[in-house]
């Protein structure tokens, strides 16, 4: 009496056809998505970066004197600004690189810190504007949209007065008065308070 076991049973020629589509078609998927992630981490590596922006940065000194305007970031690696700004800067040097100068400077680098103390840095990015003659016209700290920037950037150029940044030396004419309250009553006095 012969029984067939599923085991001992030999494979269809369908199963064997069916196995080797599957087979094919898982192939076609993977080599497919490793096209897909290859193809996603080369388009995320060549757009601008932070360290392309930097390493096509013309050094601090060479800016001041080559008789160019130049426009200086401030920026640490781990600025989200900062990475969110980079292909707009990377934009902007392409359109302007013939007549600017673009700098970058790290704030993470202690080399900078005379620089940092110089222009006042307290935030990042900071952008310092400086002439030709490499004195500073004007800065401007945060998100600036690519417009803004083009707009000073064009200033700078033409050597207009910047529309969107802070003209060096400017301080806001806002001044508020100043009485001096002797009240018991006012909350901000700590003084004469009877205790019980």
């Amino acid at each position: 009496m012969a029984t067939d076991s599923p085991v001992d049973s030999p494979v269809k020629p369908e199963s064997k056809l069916g196995a080797r589509v599957r087979n094919f078609l898982i192939a076609i998927v993977a080599i497919a998505l490793s096209v897909a992630l290859f193809l996603g981490l080369r388009s995320e590596t060549t757009s601008a970066s932070l360290t392309k922006l930097d390493e096509a940065s013309i050094p601090l000194e060479v800016a001041i004197s080559n008789g160019k305007p130049s426009l200086v970031e401030f920026y640490a690696d781990w600025c989200t600004v900062c990475q969110k700004m980079a292909p707009d800067i990377a934009q902007l040097e392409q359109q302007y690189a013939e007549k600017l100068n673009f700098v970058m400077l790290n704030v993470d680098n202690t080399k900078w810190l005379p620089e940092m103390l110089k222009y006042r840095v307290d935030g990042i990015p900071h952008f310092v504007f400086l002439g030709k003659d490499g004195e500073t016209i004007a800065q401007a700290i945060g998100d600036q949209p690519r417009t803004v920037m083009a707009s000073n950037l064009e200033a700078l150029v033409t050597g207009s007065s910047l529309p969107y940044a802070q003209a060096n030396g400017q301080i806001s004419k806002f001044s508020a008065p100043v009485t001096p309250t002797t009240s018991q009553d006012d909350p901000r006095s700590h003084g004469n308070q009877v205790v019980n």
